[in-house]
């Protein structure tokens, strides 16, 4: 018979239960793995994908419910069958208040076995059905953030649904504040895989040291610190979709790992050697040139390829100022409805202020300006042109200081200024003036250090 997706693992001290349940799960088409016990079992359950678990309730050492408990602990999604005598029904009925499927008592018959696991595989997929109703729903309030109807948009919006139920990796890029994260969000819901996790790890804030085991996890004991093993994200992630946020910051001694991990789909963890298969999809972003990286031999190329399979460029709202009277919309309705304001109104001529301004840091900005002019008009006032605080990005407030009050600055004086100017402006928040300044979080703790500026 042909094999089907799914993998069970039997679990039973007794051998020739072992032995014919597994016959018959082969000839029935699934995968399977057979386990002597509770501990066997947990160490499967840490190597492999494992659908569904059918288990002895009374074994020696770990029994039926514990293991139970722990599994559900671990990995909630994965089924548990219980096999029990007559005369532990009760325990059975305790099992299956505890997370258990359901029971099959001894001596138990193949149909019974049979009927119990399409049973349990049935419920799951009615049960992602409307977990897919329900992320569709996700997924129109998430394309709701997602304001335009310029052309640049709408074709961003045929990108999401062509490459949304597929498995493509795909690159995300654009400036800071453009929307890369809701665009890669909405992918998500779309997909088939809207009802597992979707995770992100922001990749300029690893620490280089931390890499592996943030990525990959650890084993117990692999490292000074290690008192459990733990799971790193690509396993958090598995069967659903993992965001590399700003994925150009990953140090180049690295890149090679990923890109191993990304063409095989397994993962061995720090201080661990079974190789552990992950089924994750892949969305990353940057906000730098890729190309640029690549030729000043910062970012590989081959790690570059597999991950731009699916590009989407995601354009400044410089480039999308028809956008920007229906953002305003959305934003005043948004800030009216949270400060319990009646629905605000914006003067002609602040709009057009809005409309001429460039926006260096494209949507989040205008969402700051914006709830900040909210505030300042008070419940009953339009939101008028002195309503409208545009900050000075720190490169031109250092040329208003200095260049125009005393001569011009040398090029480093000017970078001390700017990096000073980003951190008083966002109260000292190292990954909002990284980002300010157009730099990863990392190149600004190395600047802070060439100018003694805090560790």
């Amino acid at each position: 018979m042909k094999e089907n997706q799914y993998q069970i693992l039997v679990v039973d001290d007794d051998q020739e239960i072992l032995t014919v349940l597994e016959e018959f799960l082969r000839s029935c088409g699934y995968k399977v793995l057979v386990a002597g016990n509770g501990k066997e079992a947990l160490e499967l359950l840490g190597q492999h994908k494992i659908d569904l678990i059918i288990s002895d309730l009374i074994m020696p050492e770990i029994k039926g419910i514990e293991l139970l408990e722990r599994t559900k602990k671990m990995y909630p999604d994965t089924g548990f069958i219980i096999i029990t005598a007559y005369g532990t029904i009760n325990l059975a009925v305790e099992a299956m208040q505890k997370g258990a499927f359901d029971f099959v008592t001894k001596p138990f018959s193949f149909p019974n076995i049979d009927k119990s696991i399409k049973r349990y595989f049935e419920h799951q997929s009615l049960r992602r059905e409307n977990q897919y109703l329900k992320n569709q729903l996700s997924l129109h309030y998430t394309q709701k953030k997602l304001i335009g109807q310029s052309e640049a948009m709408q074709r961003i919006y045929s990108h999401i649904n062509v490459v949304a139920r597929s498995d493509a990796t795909v690159f995300i890029r654009g400036e800071s504040g453009t929307g890369k994260e809701l665009i890669a969000r909405a992918i998500h819901l779309a997909s088939d895989r809207a009802d597992k996790p979707f995770l992100k790890v922001n990749c300029a804030a690893v620490p280089e040291t931390l890499f592996e085991s943030t990525f990959f996890g650890h084993q117990k004991g692999a490292f000074s610190g290690a008192h459990q093993t733990k799971k790193g994200i690509f396993e958090e992630a598995d069967g659903g979709t993992l965001l590399l946020d700003e994925i150009s910051e990953i140090p180049f001694s690295l890149q090679a790992k990923l890109l191993r991990v990304l063409q095989e789909m397994t993962i061995i963890r720090v201080g661990g050697t079974v190789e552990i298969p992950v089924d994750v999809r892949i969305i990353a972003t940057s906000n730098r040139n890729m190309s640029e990286l690549i030729e000043e031999g910062k970012f590989r190329q081959d790690l570059f390829y597999r991950l731009n399979i699916f590009p989407i460029e995601v354009p400044p709202l410089r480039e999308r100022k028809e956008d920007i009277p229906l953002l305003v919309d959305h934003f005043l309705t948004v800030f009216s409805k949270k400060y319990h304001y009646k629905k605000k109104k914006i003067t002609k001529e602040a709009l057009n202020q809005l409309l001429e301004y460039d926006w260096p840091g494209n949507i989040r900005q205008m969402e700051n300006i914006l709830e900040r002019a909210v505030l300042l008009s008070g419940p009953d006032d339009p939101i008028a042109s002195k309503h409208l605080l545009f900050e000075l990005d720190p490169a031109q407030k250092v040329l208003d200081d200095d260049h125009f009050n005393g001569g011009l600055l040398t090029l480093k004086e000017m970078e001390e200024k700017m990096i000073k100017a980003a951190l008083q402006k966002t109260g000292y928040h190292r990954e909002k003036a990284a980002s300010l300044l157009g730099i990863s979080v990392r190149t600004l703790r190395n600047k802070l250090k060439v100018y003694n500026m805090g560790n």
